[in-house]
């Protein structure tokens, strides 16, 4: 593997995935968001050589509309200002993928993953590999490279270092996810998300709060970082405030429909004359939604950025994230879905690929993708890594 900063050698991958050999997208300029010749391509189908369900929704929805080329920046939360990456410094990656092979939770398809990963990004988005860097669990490799949370945390630290205004970084993350009860008031169902090194046992896994003062903080404005995480529970894995929906739209948290069905708990209690039951329950509706409303207003306040900061996750929080087989190959659900769409379609908008990735995924697994941000975006941009 890559040290960072090292120069290490790179050992060969013992797994062959599914990436299509010597694709390059044409017409597609990776430095930034200026508009390649002619049109974006019009059409809605899975890419077959991934070997991708074969039935797919009509060309009918709503978020088909035209591609922005001309990012502006702004403001947020009154006065903190934010920019888009020019894209047009320095790239960098991070890529881990671990199998935790030789445990009872072993994984088969997160080495593929980060293979696939490290050829996608160098074809569509011209990161070299002597900026890239690898961790797995594949045993042949230099200590470095093994993805421990000490190397982890080691590499991430190489990944935001020196970043500048107009970079773009990129961070892809294999394995598994979790949850642990949350410290901060910044988490409405009261738990962080975390990522497992292989050492987790150990060392501890790797909560959101601490990705995102590992990845976020420190970068600059106007610095882009793109991040994958293929994981279960990974919704909001970097903490960032911006959620958005297929429609385009920013999320806001769904309180009125559990207040909603807490009040009506209520009643019933009260037609049964249950009127312990009914105090309880109004209480417990009163303070889940103060506690959603303060969780939303505290991440926004602590989690914003004025850097480019856009994730993309597997799943949803309370979700798990398919280790799977597509086209006879072991890999993460999200990772395939990621790889097929932008293969098939390189010029596709933000709210595009998040549609055209749930609807890939939708065929065959229940997760539900996630695109959030750390700064309000445009969801009618080119989407650019």
């Amino acid at each position: 593997m890559y040290g960072y900063g090292q120069g290490y050698q790179q050992y060969p991958p013992q797994q062959q995935g599914y990436a299509p050999q010597g694709y390059a997208p044409q017409g597609y300029a990776p430095q930034g968001y200026a508009p390649p010749p002619g049109h974006p391509p019009q059409g809605y189908g899975p890419p077959t050589s991934y070997g991708a369900p074969q039935h797919m929704p009509a060309q009918n929805h709503a978020y088909q509309g035209q591609i922005n080329y001309t990012p502006h920046g702004g403001t947020m939360n009154g006065n903190m200002r934010y920019e888009y990456s020019s894209m047009q410094g320095k790239r960098k990656a991070l890529i881990i993928g671990i199998n935790y092979v030789g445990t009872s939770a072993a994984l088969r398809g997160c080495w593929n993953d980060a293979y696939n990963m490290r050829d996608f990004i160098k074809r569509f988005g011209g990161y070299k590999d002597e900026d890239i860097v690898m961790l797995t669990d594949e045993g042949n490799g230099h200590p470095r490279s093994i993805p421990t949370r000490a190397n982890m945390t080691a590499a991430m630290n190489w990944l935001v270092s020196g970043a500048q205004s107009g970079d773009a970084l990129f961070f892809h993350y294999s394995g598994h996810g979790g949850q642990a009860r949350a410290r901060e008031g910044d988490e409405a169902d009261g738990y962080n998300e975390t990522i497992l090194p292989l050492d987790y046992q150990r060392a501890g896994q790797i909560e959101d709060d601490e990705l995102h003062a590992l990845l976020v903080r420190p970068l600059p404005i106007g610095c882009r970082l793109t991040a994958l995480f293929d994981s279960c529970h990974s919704g909001t894995a970097l903490d960032l405030p911006y959620v958005y929906a297929t429609s385009g739209k920013i999320k806001e948290q769904n309180i009125m429909t559990g207040v909603g069905k807490g009040v009506l708990g209520a009643a019933l209690n009260y037609a049964r004359g249950d009127i312990g039951g009914m105090v309880s329950g109004l209480f417990s509706t009163f303070r889940t939604a103060t506690s959603s409303n303060s969780a939303e207003q505290y991440t926004k306040e602590t989690r914003s950025s004025g850097a480019d900061v856009i994730m993309l996750s597997g799943c949803k929080d309370s979700q798990t994230s398919a280790d799977a087989t597509e086209a006879g190959k072991a890999t993460g659900a999200m990772s395939w879905a990621f790889i097929s769409v932008l293969s098939q379609y390189p010029q596709v908008s933000y709210v595009q690929l998040l549609n055209l990735t749930r609807d890939l995924l939708a065929a065959k697994y229940s997760q539900k993708p996630q695109m959030s941000a750390s700064h309000p975006i445009d969801m009618n941009l080119l989407f650019v890594i």
